[in-house]
């Protein structure tokens, strides 16, 4: 696809969490004008606009909706439906939202907005930056010309563009989901499991970047190691009984043995 020349862009904001506080800065930087950022509350929409240069805090509801090339939904997914429906969009308006599971097909109760996709790959937390140029942007719209504008927006920030459909961004969060939220619950376990036991989570740490670099240079089924791929019952067994104060996670280590012995 070809991209047009018209970078800077006017990009309208709407939301104030995790995703809207970094992308807000990053658009700026990028040499794009982020006009306004909206949020339900003042306050929210003020904070995040300060961090923004340039934008405007609006709040609440919004009976004109100022102008801009893009409208970027930062908003949990299920607002984004209730979103739509209630701003006075201008006709013809590109509106996209950055949600993984929700269809393009969201759009499809409003004729006047041409809808689109800007959803990037990425975890946000408060006190850590992100460098976008990694961030994989994966993008859809519902007419060439919105593509071609999100596009060249998301080649502005990340040198990562996929163009998926909504049942291939579905997948890639479910699987994102696996890799990262997943994962990450299982150390907040093992780093409880540690605390009781008066150890410094700081032991684990070379142990997890190897798995990570590992699983990433190899296909991770086949680089699973443990008592689960030995079959060793006697250490399985003895781990069960460490879990014992702590059922659901008992129950959670049983299923993940019997998920890794299903692969080999």
């Amino acid at each position: 696809m070809t991209v047009k020349a018209f970078l800077p862009l006017r990009v309208a904001l709407l939301g104030s969490g995790r995703v809207a506080s970094q992308l807000g800065p990053a658009l700026v930087a990028a040499g794009h004008c982020v006009p306004f950022v909206w949020s339900r509350s003042e306050a929210s929409a003020k904070a995040a606009a300060a961090a923004t240069p340039g934008a405007l805090p609006l709040s609440g509801p919004v009976t004109g909706m100022p102008a801009a090339d893009v409208y970027l939904l930062a908003v949990p997914d299920a607002a984004v439906a209730t979103l739509l429906g209630t701003f006075p969009w201008p006709a013809g308006a590109l509106v996209a939202h950055m949600a993984g599971a929700l269809p393009l097909a969201v759009f499809a109760q409003q004729p006047l907005v041409r809808g689109g996709v800007f959803y990037p790959l990425q975890t946000f937390s408060p006190g850590r930056a992100i460098h976008w140029p990694s961030v994989p942007l994966c993008l859809e719209a519902a007419d060439e010309a919105g593509l071609a504008t999100l596009q060249a927006l998301a080649g502005s920030l990340s040198e990562h563009l996929y163009f998926l459909s909504s049942e291939q961004r579905l997948r890639l969060h479910v699987a994102a989901v696996f890799a990262n939220n997943f994962t990450n619950h299982l150390l907040g376990i093992a780093d409880a499991l540690l605390h009781e036991a008066g150890l410094p989570p700081a032991l684990l740490a070379p142990l997890v970047r190897e798995t990570v670099d590992k699983a990433l240079a190899n296909p991770p089924f086949a680089v699973q190691t443990g008592p689960a791929v030995r079959r060793d019952a006697p250490t399985l067994q003895a781990h069960e009984s460490v879990l014992a104060g702590h059922p659901a996670w008992q129950a959670l280590y049983a299923q993940l043995t019997a998920s890794i012995q299903a692969q080999l």
